[in-house]
């Protein structure tokens, strides 16, 4: 039993791993920020079924560790095998190096990334196939390489686990996750906040003295490498290993019960945590957010929300005027940032179709979307409520039945679909618009005859678009009026498209030659409605799910929420609409102009409603915002909130209703109401949803 004896490196850093582990907990439970006491049994439930996660843990995330080992052999450079696994190699790299694989259509990182891995692979594999001599030095340095980062991964975890305590006292969880997103965002702060220099040298330190001992004691491993019998009895025995820490890793943390919160925390394995925060995406708003009593929280909402009343939206929409049941087509656009729009200030020309056919709608010219992501959007238009911390509802596992725009027309006998030129599956929206009464046009939908051309995110806009036709034309047939969602798919990375079709190269990956293209796309999808007999009797409403990019130097700058939005109906004149309103509020201002009456559960509202306040709602996953009166409050985890003076900057290719550009300024005295307010609209939204009250 080669791979478990003492002088195994497995056992070795399985020995270092519980060891961090025990020393981690210590410092936690003696942290200030660990505000609790502990009585003897919870102190031994803390470290025994805590250590025993932690080994379970460590037989998971040790897994490359091990097959690293198993291929550790003097057999395979043997000839003809050697030299054959050398060509295949070479082969490999220069495939990936100066061709285009799939690996292109992730964007550049990923192929740069796989001829580095693979660079190295081949680099060593000739030198330790040619150079035998030095074919044990050579082993030696690569396998003390590797417990080098195996254990700089341990250390730097534990490191990290530390000062994520230290912020929030807690295990990893959503905000860990959000981390990962944000990565440049991350680092910035880490280098303002701590002294990374003096940090990272000691964690060097500790993981080079930490690598010398372990590679001295496993040495004799390493110079008596196992038979190939002996690598296949313990991996049989690692295998089982596997299973039985996938069945006991679950049923340890469903033991994570006390009623002191700290105990639970501190019982739990923190990669486990992050790996269900991964998963969930959820973030308990109420533990993390500045909160004020549900009673008024409630009475605050109504005053914002006419109609509503006890702890629910619940309301009745009343039109006086008949209802209007004409077709909608929702158009969402993937990454479509307001300026990329000429009335916005653009001077490129890259939506001439979009900007002719705002000439001929109703714009509404001062929208913001909630989030930075394609799922916020689309829950923003369906659901019609301010975004949750943490990863969208589209995305939890109970996101099914709410109460959805389509719904709505299904209540009204309308026809509900969703249309999306990749497979919906992705971002689990298929779950999310089937379980919510939607049916799924998708990739999967469409014949090979009816795909020109595609990438890793689907087909091209122009063949969901005709198939977007074919789809409405069928509805038509059967009397009822329609409903459909479409999300485009083009301007997305990589930004590949047909080529031949506009003036920017298709195989140039530039962001413009994107949205030009989806531009061009749309023009079509018109061309083609035009000629159709239920054109006349359809209401089009296009927008953007989020902005092409959300970085910038606050948590939420406004620029890059703000997004283009229209309602198109043939036969009715163009208006402007600069009301301060959310992504949100477009279907129930879109329902009010269809006079709808109905039962609304919405957050959103008409926008043309004499009760309506103007706000609007932009979100990470942890900073939630709400716009309002020219200042901007965001409240965020560890139940912090800030306030923005919002001041108009100058800007000589925009009009009025255009103006995108806003100097934040932090506002040393915060206006309370206006603190009060845009809790209440989060909370109550996240209470709502937990207490399943959002139901249709």
């Amino acid at each position: 039993m080669h791979f478990f004896k003492k002088n195994s490196p497995i056992y070795q850093l399985l020995k270092l791993y519980l060891l961090i582990s025990i020393v981690l907990r210590t410092v936690l439970i003696f942290h200030p920020i660990t505000t609790a006491s502990f009585s003897p049994t919870e102190i031994i439930k803390i470290f025994a079924a805590g250590l025993l996660s932690d080994f379970f843990i460590f037989i998971i995330i040790s897994t490359f560790f091990w097959l690293y080992l198993i291929f550790l052999s003097d057999s395979k450079y043997e000839k003809p095998w050697g030299y054959l696994t050398f060509g295949i190699l070479s082969l490999l790299l220069i495939y990936i190096s100066f061709f285009n694989t799939i690996l292109n259509e992730y964007g550049s990182a990923l192929p740069r990334i796989a001829i580095i891995f693979l660079g190295i692979k081949t680099l060593f594999f000739g030198l330790m196939l040619f150079l035998p001599k030095y074919r044990n030095k050579i082993r030696f340095w690569l396998y003390s390489s590797a417990i080098f980062l195996f254990i700089l991964i341990i250390v730097q975890n534990a490191l990290s686990e530390f000062f994520f305590w230290n912020e929030f006292g807690v295990r990893y969880n959503f905000i860990a996750v959000d981390y990962l997103v944000y990565t440049n965002e991350v680092i910035k702060n880490i280098m303002e906040s701590y002294p990374v220099v003096p940090l990272f040298t000691a964690v060097g330190l500790i993981t080079l003295l930490f690598t010398y001992y372990i590679v001295k004691e496993s040495k004799f491993f390493l110079e008596n490498l196992p038979s190939v019998s002996t690598k296949l009895k313990s991996l049989t025995y690692y295998l089982i290993l596997i299973f039985a820490s996938l069945f006991f890793i679950p049923l340890l943390a469903k033991q994570e019960t006390s009623a002191n919160i700290f105990t639970n925390e501190l019982q739990a394995n923190g990669i486990h945590r992050f790996y269900l925060a991964f998963m969930n995406s959820e973030l308990d708003f109420n533990k993390f957010y500045k909160t004020i009593p549900e009673n008024e929280a409630y009475t605050l909402l109504q005053k914002q929300i006419p109609g509503i009343s006890k702890n629910n939206t619940k309301r009745e929409i009343v039109s006086n005027l008949p209802e209007n049941k004409k077709n909608v087509v929702l158009i969402t656009v993937e990454s479509l940032s307001a300026d990329f729009m000429k009335a916005y200030g653009n001077q490129k020309n890259i939506t001439p179709f979009l900007d002719s056919l705002a000439t001929q709608s109703t714009v509404f010219t001062n929208l913001y979307a909630v989030g930075n992501r394609t799922i916020r959007g689309l829950e923003a238009v369906t659901l019609c409520l301010p975004p949750s911390a943490g990863e969208s509802i589209v995305k939890h596992k109970d996101n099914k039945n709410k109460f959805s725009s389509g719904n709505i027309f299904k209540q009204k006998g309308y026809t509900v679909k969703y249309l999306y030129g990749g497979d919906a599956y992705f971002d689990n929206m298929e779950d999310f618009f089937s379980g919510n009464g939607y049916d799924i046009v998708d990739k999967k939908s469409l014949s090979p005859e009816e795909i020109t051309f595609e990438n890793v995110w689907g087909v091209c806009d122009e063949d969901m678009a005709k198939k977007a036709i074919k789809t409405m034309n069928e509805e038509a047939k059967s009397g009822k009026p329609f409903f459909n969602h479409w999300m485009t798919v083009s301007n997305h990375r990589p930004f590949t498209y047909p080529a031949g079709k506009i003036d920017i190269p298709n195989d140039s990956k530039s962001r413009d030659g994107g949205v030009k293209y989806t531009d061009y796309a749309l023009n079509q999808f018109f061309k083609m409605a035009q000629k159709q007999s239920w054109y006349n009797n359809t209401v089009f409403v296009i927008l953007a799910d989020h902005c092409a990019s959300s970085a910038g130097k606050t948590e939420l700058p406004l620029d890059k929420y703000r997004i283009p939005a229209m309602i198109f109906e043939p036969g009715t004149s163009a208006a402007i609409n600069n009301t301060l309103m959310s992504q949100i509020d477009i279907m129930p201002t879109l329902l009010g102009r269809l006079n709808f009456s109905y039962t609304s559960k919405f957050f959103g509202q008409n926008v043309y409603d004499k009760n309506y306040q103007p706000r609007a709602f932009i979100a990470t996953y942890q900073d939630l915002g709400m716009i309002r009166n020219n200042t901007l409050t965001v409240i965020s985890p560890k139940k912090e909130i800030k306030q923005f003076y919002l001041k108009e900057t100058e800007d000589s290719n925009t009009d009025k209703n255009h103006k995108i550009h806003f100097e934040q300024i932090i506002m040393s005295k915060q206006n309370p109401t206006l603190t009060k307010q845009t809790i209440s609209f989060y909370e109550t939204a996240y209470n709502i949803i937990k207490k399943h009250q959002y139901q249709k």
